[in-house]
Parts: structure tokens; C-alpha cells; sequence
């Protein structure tokens, strides 16, 4: 496959990309060879609808147009590639909670021609520090609020710029609105935009690298042709813009549509229902444990300006849609992405949606389910989900790429089901990722993290199933002789855990042993203790 001739001085992205012949096989939308995803989303859709209409808000009730949102994108790319000295290609953390200043400082590095690389503002300081490590990150732009852990993570040459503060360096005192317009860095439409991180099963961090058109792809696709957005829409939702799932929905999607989105931090379910009623959502994203948690608040809230919700992250389960329809009259859009690929790729929408399944191949996109051999499976019979479409796994310098893509398809591991009517049913997770209330949780990160404890000799955590959550970490420990296994010590690896990685990971449930089970080569038997926990 030739590449365009990238925009890039930088090239660090595009001289680690996988060889051609281990990219998927990806469908051509015919999108121009010059294009700048920034440019697009804001200037396009201004040159199409006008500046005036309102872009994005946040819990304060401060609103910014398209026209104002441009102003502040345009001041911040000044910002980067002026005295911030960020060159096309470089790559540049952005950390923080949900808000519009930081989906715009998202919009300035596309502009500016640099890779975003957006992280959890829950993350630690050493998984901070594997990310930059692996990515060479050489900028990071932070809210004020989320500055400590990365200057902890020690990243040697960070320049780290906060914004959100009262400081005279800060990015807001650089990037004044009402100079002049930043004329967009003219990147090759696969010049990548974004290195998008997941842990995978073995806690070794991948970064994902997607290209300016991959970002428009998503919008053109899921978004246009199944959640089928209008432009007087105001999205938000619970996801992060550190994952996927959470850039799509509440940043990509709004601003292709010329719609606007309400940007703040999660809060909880019953702020969420709060949030619907004060700022009339009427397009919402989140995970089947949220939908779950609303419905018992649902009383004495108005969602009447809800018209869309969407449930990705996690398997949604036939009783909470059918919950969730009771109560509401509304057909939650079940979906299922991936880091990966971007953004959702099954789904179904109005009258398509069957209930108890993911759905159909989004438009542009083609599944299969296949055997270990890859061979297509008849129809009801499990398998792996095998996709692909316009977007695909590209991962940064990684040799786990020739897993993940074979054949020119996407194995994203999960098993599935085609029923003969063409609809896909989710079965299990392939693999020892942990799904949680719609978080990802590799189990041998987590068991890492315990082992640094003194009174932890062995540990092995696995998922177990839960009503609410769809699963739960449970963690199999064995302690040091003569340290107990009472309430004090779950207390002590509890808050040990949460201290190394982001909280989210940490087990809900901590099950102590004498010894677990191995095979006589010293392989831990996982299954023994999924098994066990069943019964």
C-alpha cells in the first residue's frame, strides 16, 4: 500500500506503522489525499452551517459557537506551533477532565499537523510514563486540575503546558482569541492524527495509530448512516475523551453533524439524569451499567429531550434494554467497537434492533466469525469475531499486530455468534480481558500492581460475572506467612492498588489462598480459578 506524502516533519509515527502486508484490508471512502480532520470538523462544517450555532457548553453554563470554539482552536495551534515549538508529526499528551478547552486543545493538534495522544486523567504516573515512553512524547498539554500525576510520571523533556489555571504561563494566557485565523497544517489524509492506548490482556500498553481520515471515517459511517444525528442535537455522555468511545461521541460526532455537545466530567447516574433535564441531551452515550444504575432515579427526572441513547463498552444485556424501553419508550443503539478500529463497527438502530444482539455490520464495514483457522463458521455456531472496513488496527511498533489482524481482517477477541437472519450475538470475551461497567481491566496489570505489595507472594486476578456490571474484578491472592487475611489487609492491597494504577482497575473482590493452581511447567491455570468462582 503507497502512502500519500505525509505533512509530517516528524515522521516517528509514520516510520513505525506495520509493514503493508500486516495492515487490514480497508475499504476507500475516497476521501481527498490532502486532509486535516481538524480542518474539517470545525472549518467545514462552519463553511456549511455558519459559525453562530452552538458548538459546546459545560457544567458552569458557559457556551462557546462554532465561531468562538474556532477562535480558541485557532489561538492554541498559534500557541503549539509558535512558542510552544510543536512541529507537524510531533506527538502531544493531552490530560484532564471532560471539558471544552480539552476537546479544543484535541482540535489545535489536529490543526497544527501533530499526533494527539489522549490519556485517562486517571491514569498514574507510571502508566503515564510507560505511554510517553513508548510514544516518545516530547508535549503534553494539561488541565491544571490533573498536572500532579504527570509531573510524578517523570517523563524526561516533557514540556508540560497547563490550562484550566490562574498562572502566567498558562495555555490560556498564550492563546488568546482574536488574532489571526490558523491556516491548518496540510496532512496527508493518512498522516496519523492519533495513537490511541489500550492495555490488552498482557497490561503491556498498544498504541493504536489512526489516521486524519480514520477520524472522519467514524462520523461518515456509524455515525451519519446509524445514529443519523441532527444538527439541532446536543450530545453527552459518561466516556472519557481518553477513550475512543468518548472522543467519537461527545467531540467527532456532534461537530460533523454541525450539532453541539455538553462537556463535563462523569458524575455519577443521578447527575447524569440531572444534566439530560438542565441542558435538554438529546443524544447520549454511556455504558449498559449507567443505563442500569438511571433507571431506578428515572422518577422525578425529565429525559423527555432524549431521542437517541447509545450502549457501547460493554455487552448490554436484553433485560436492561427492555428496562430501559419500559421506562422510557426509548431503543437504546447497542454497539460494539474497538480501540483498534476506532469506534463502533456493529450496531443497529430504530426498527433494525433485535434485542439480545449487537446488530448488523455497520455501513461500510464486514464481519464474519471464524474458527482458529480463520475459515467462516456457519451460522449459530461461536466463534471470532472477524472485521473489517474503513478503519483498522495499525499498532505502533508492536509485534502483536500479526495477532490482531490476519488475512487482511480484524480478530478483535470476542466471541460471537451470526444468527441466520445476518444479526451478531455477543457470547464472551476471547481472551482474560476484564469489562467492567464498561472499563477495560487486564488482569495481568492488575496482579503486577499486587505483587509490588511485601505481603503479597502470588496473585491472579480474573473476571467475574455481575448483574450490574457485567463483570468484576476479583483478585486471587496468596500473602506472606503470618499475615492475615481479614478485612484489614483487603483495606491495605486495596488502597496499595489505587495508589499504582487508575482506581477503576482495582479488584472489587480479594479471595486469599494457600497456593494457586499452576501446571507442573508453573503456567497459572486461570480457568481453575474462573471456574472456582462460579460455583
Amino acid at each position: 500500500m503507497e502512502l500519500r506524502t505525509s505533512a509530517h516533519t516528524d515522521t516517528f509515527a509514520r516510520d513505525r506503522l506495520p509493514p503493508p502486508g500486516q495492515w487490514p484490508h480497508l475499504t476507500d471512502l475516497g476521501y481527498p489525499d490532502r486532509l486535516n480532520c481538524g480542518a474539517e470538523l470545525l472549518d467545514g462544517t462552519i463553511a456549511r452551517l455558519g459559525p453562530d450555532r452552538p458548538a459546546v457548553r459545560d457544567a458552569t453554563g458557559a457556551a462557546w459557537s462554532y465561531g468562538q470554539l474556532r477562535d480558541r482552536v485557532d489561538a492554541l495551534a498559534h500557541a503549539l506551533s509558535g512558542p510552544l515549538g510543536v512541529r507537524p508529526g510531533n506527538r502531544v499528551l493531552l490530560r484532564g477532565p471532560t471539558s471544552p478547552w480539552l476537546a479544543a486543545c484535541w482540535l489545535a493538534v489536529m490543526k497544527a499537523g501533530a499526533v494527539a495522544v489522549t490519556v485517562l486523567a486517571a491514569q498514574r504516573p507510571d502508566e503515564l510514563a510507560t505511554i510517553c515512553r513508548i510514544a516518545q512524547v516530547g508535549h503534553a498539554l494539561c488541565d491544571a486540575r490533573s498536572v500532579d500525576d504527570l509531573v510524578r510520571a517523570g517523563v524526561p523533556g516533557l514540556r508540560i503546558t497547563e490550562f484550566g489555571g490562574d498562572g502566567p504561563d498558562d495555555l490560556r494566557q498564550l492563546a488568546r482569541p482574536g488574532g489571526a485565523p490558523y491556516e491548518a497544517v496540510a496532512t496527508a489524509a493518512d498522516d496519523v492524527a492519533l495513537i490511541a492506548f489500550t492495555s490488552g490482556t498482557t497490561g503491556r500498553p498498544k498504541g493504536c495509530m489512526h489516521f486524519h481520515r480514520d477520524v472522519l471515517a467514524i462520523a461518515d459511517t456509524f455515525s451519519a448512516q446509524v445514529l443519523r444525528p441532527e444538527p439541532d442535537d446536543v450530545f453527552a455522555g459518561s466516556p472519557p475523551l481518553g477513550f475512543t468511545f468518548g472522543l467519537g461521541g461527545l467531540v467527532i460526532f456532534p461537530l460533523r453533524a454541525g450539532a453541539s455537545a455538553y462537556l463535563a466530567d462523569w458524575g455519577g447516574p443521578e447527575r447524569l439524569l440531572g444534566d439530560i433535564a438542565e441542558h435538554r441531551i438529546s443524544v447520549l452515550f454511556t455504558a449498559p451499567t449507567a443505563y442500569r444504575a438511571m433507571l431506578p432515579a428515572l422518577d422525578g427526572h425529565d429525559v423527555s429531550s432524549l431521542r437517541r441513547c447509545v450502549s457501547a463498552g460493554e455487552n448490554l444485556p436484553t433485560a436492561t434494554w427492555q428496562s430501559w424501553y419500559d421506562a422510557t419508550g426509548l431503543r437504546i443503539i447497542n454497539g460494539i467497537g474497538a480501540t483498534e478500529l476506532l469506534h463502533i463497527f456493529l450496531s443497529a438502530a430504530d426498527d433494525a434492533i433485535r434485542p439480545g444482539t449487537t446488530g448488523l455490520p455497520v455501513p461500510g464495514f464486514e464481519a464474519r466469525v471464524v474458527g482458529a483457522d480463520g475459515i467462516p463458521l456457519p451460522d449459530g455456531e461461536p466463534g471470532l469475531l472477524a472485521v473489517r472496513g474503513p478503519t483498522g488496527c495499525r499498532y505502533l511498533a508492536d509485534d502483536r499486530q500479526q495477532e490482531y489482524v490476519r488475512d487482511g481482517w480484524n480478530l478483535t477477541g470476542d466471541t460471537y455468534v451470526r444468527e441466520s437472519d445476518g444479526y451478531f450475538r455477543y457470547v464472551a470475551r476471547a481472551d482474560d480481558m476484564i469489562i467492567s461497567a464498561g472499563y477495560n481491566i487486564a488482569g495481568p496489570e492488575v496482579e503486577d500492581a499486587l505483587l509490588r505489595h511485601p505481603d503479597v507472594t502470588e496473585a491472579a486476578v480474573v473476571g467475574r460475572p455481575d448483574e450490574e456490571r457485567g463483570q468484576v474484578a476479583v483478585a486471587h491472592v496468596v500473602l506472606r506467612a503470618g499475615v492475615p487475611s481479614g478485612d484489614e489487609t483487603v483495606a491495605a492491597l486495596r488502597a496499595f492498588v489505587k495508589s499504582r494504577i487508575a482506581p477503576y482497575k482495582c479488584p472489587r473482590v480479594f479471595v486469599f489462598h494457600a497456593s494457586l493452581p499452576r501446571t507442573p511447567t508453573g503456567k497459572l491455570q486461570r480457568f481453575r480459578l474462573r471456574e472456582a468462582d462460579l460455583e
